[in-house]
């Protein structure tokens, strides 16, 4: 795939269009479902063991993958029925600079391809997750199911965002916020809502 470099690039070449209102992509943020005492103490640990290894310098994709995504995968309920895990190819993502190139993989996640997890690994440590969203929605208008909303998780380990695409008539999507989980055990926990969120809706009964 032709790498995209800005995001207007891929509005351009897609016909993609922002629609920045909050009852497009409600899912991030409205009627999260509520999750245990004992899954916060869970992601407690898992933040704690992030940010021990991630001092000692950049984390590459793998070890992102094994510190933070794997587990939010586990608790999100993704390992098991109905969801299935497909791999896809890795992915190179330009930066503006032409300096950096950001290598992630793209897991397809959830069954008729409607949850996808990149993975970034990056050098440089001020790259924000958003450099990422050129590309994302590049690939996420590879989804076979254009009549279904499909949602994507994109992350470098530091930052979290979710982004949701409608490629009905003309392709649209939306951002979340950025999570961070460095900040506060909080955000972890949001992130896990939203995730568990995203399971509730591409679950058979809700195709």
């Amino acid at each position: 795939m032709t790498k995209t470099k800005a995001i207007t690039d891929a509005e351009n070449r897609f016909g993609f269009v922002r629609i920045e209102d909050e009852q497009f992509f409600p899912e991030w943020c409205e009627e999260l479902p509520t999750i245990t005492e004992t899954e916060k103490e869970n992601l407690d640990v898992l933040r704690r063991r992030y940010i021990y290894h991630r001092a000692d310098g950049n984390l590459l994709e793998g070890m992102v993958m094994l510190l933070l995504v794997s587990p939010l995968i586990a608790a999100s309920g993704f390992y098991d029925p109905p969801f299935r895990i497909k791999a896809e190819e890795s992915v190179n993502l330009l930066v503006d600079d032409g300096e950096e190139i950001l290598r992630g993989r793209i897991d397809v996640l959830v069954l008729q391809n409607r949850l996808w997890v990149m993975v970034l690994e990056s050098k440089k440590t001020t790259l924000s997750v958003l450099t990422a969203v050129p590309q994302a929605l590049a690939y996420l208008m590879a989804n076979p199911n254009s009549n279904l909303p499909v949602y994507e998780m994109v992350t470098n380990g530091d930052d979290i965002l979710f982004i949701k695409v409608v490629q009905e008539n003309t392709p649209k999507y939306d951002l979340s916020r950025v999570f961070a989980p460095f900040t506060s055990a909080k955000e972890l926990y949001i992130v896990l809502q939203i995730l568990k969120k995203f399971g509730q809706l591409v679950t058979p009964t809700n195709l």
